[in-house]
């Protein structure tokens, strides 16, 4: 089959990340399929143009309201994977609510990431129960072994004795919905007490005006640190270098980022919000905090609880490997596809 997928591509957000991954999964199995940015696409008479040109058979689309939307009217068969902000965001809109019914509606299956994501969006269309799914998504990590971490600090300025700095990182595309600011003051504040703290914020301008406040913000804020996107691998390795991997964001589908730490036997910190606390559970296979403050209380207790920092990567490890398999995401998705033939 030939599978138009669309999604927003900008560089290494997360749809853009799923994306790829469900492109190598239907390519596998020997379908073509073909990424488009939903960004480049200003109306669904663009993409019924683009399904006519290129003669698709299907198509998918990554978030109910961004790229399902392009969609309607399609005189192919699609599926709808829910992108997080969808469900969590875009469905406080009423305008967005209608729109997002009828695309589920139109849609042969929907895909949620977690069960907690699918009730809420039963909770708004009822009658799309027994077309929605839940797929956790599928992680696989490749950390680069030849990485210099020491280099890539010192390239960015940031203190690079390694041996006796306390690296926190929070990955994240900056735009406003992760609030990488949200820590700032308080581990500011944390790091004038104790040096050795670090927080080193990472990840791609997708909103260059709000990563333009967050430059400025970092610039002032003692002990935190802005580094450039780097390659997925090189990624994986910084995360094995650092402490802890964090995140603070407002709303969450999934974050591929906490289960690749996960994955790496890194302890991850996030916030207590509904995406996080699917698949967190609180001092079992990470931890989860409500307030910057509790952030510093709770950083500061597993750096001083080596037995409670072993029992959480065993066991987040264990999770990840037991719900998050990429063969079964891979199995799911080729699975989904066949039912559109």
């Amino acid at each position: 089959m030939r599978v138009l997928l669309l999604a927003s591509l900008r560089a290494r957000t997360g749809n853009g990340t799923t994306a790829q991954r469900i492109q190598e999964h239907l390519e596998a199995a020997g379908h073509v399929c073909f990424l488009k940015d939903t960004f480049s696409c200003d109306s669904s008479l663009v993409v019924s143009k683009l399904i006519s040109s290129e003669n698709f058979d299907a198509a998918l689309a990554i978030h109910l309201y961004k790229a399902g939307r392009l969609l309607q009217g399609s005189r192919i068969p699609f599926g709808v994977i829910f992108g997080g902000t969808d469900i969590n965001e875009d469905a406080k809109c009423e305008e967005k609510v209608q729109v997002m019914e009828k695309v589920l509606n139109e849609a042969r299956f929907a895909v949620s990431f977690t069960e907690a994501m699918r009730e809420k969006a039963i909770s708004n269309w009822p009658h799309t129960r027994n077309k929605i799914y839940v797929q956790a998504q599928g992680i696989v990590t490749a950390p680069n072994i030849s990485f210099n971490w020491k280099k890539c600090l010192q390239s960015a300025g940031i203190p690079h004795d390694c041996n006796s700095l306390c690296f926190f990182l929070l990955i994240c595309g900056l735009r406003r919905v992760k609030d990488p600011l949200y820590l700032a003051d308080a581990f500011s504040e944390w790091h004038r007490e104790d040096p050795s703290v670090q927080l080193i914020i990472i990840g791609p301008a997708v909103d260059p005006v709000f990563a333009e406040e967050v430059k400025e913000k970092v610039q002032r804020a003692d002990g935190v640190h802005l580094l450039k996107e780097i390659p997925q691998e090189d990624l994986h390795a910084a995360v094995k270098k650092c402490f802890a991997v964090v995140n603070s964001s407002i709303s969450e589908g999934m974050s591929a980022a906490l289960l690749e730490a996960m994955d790496l036997k890194v302890p991850v910190l996030a916030r207590n919000i509904p995406g996080n606390a699917a698949i967190i559970t609180h001092k079992e296979t990470g931890l989860l905090y409500s307030s910057p403050e509790e952030f510093v209380q709770l950083s500061k207790s597993l750096i001083s609880d080596p037995c409670l920092q072993r029992k959480i990567v065993t066991r987040a490890k264990e999770y990840v490997t037991k719900h998050h398999s990429w063969e079964h995401e891979r199995n799911a998705y080729q699975n989904f596809v066949l039912s559109l033939h």
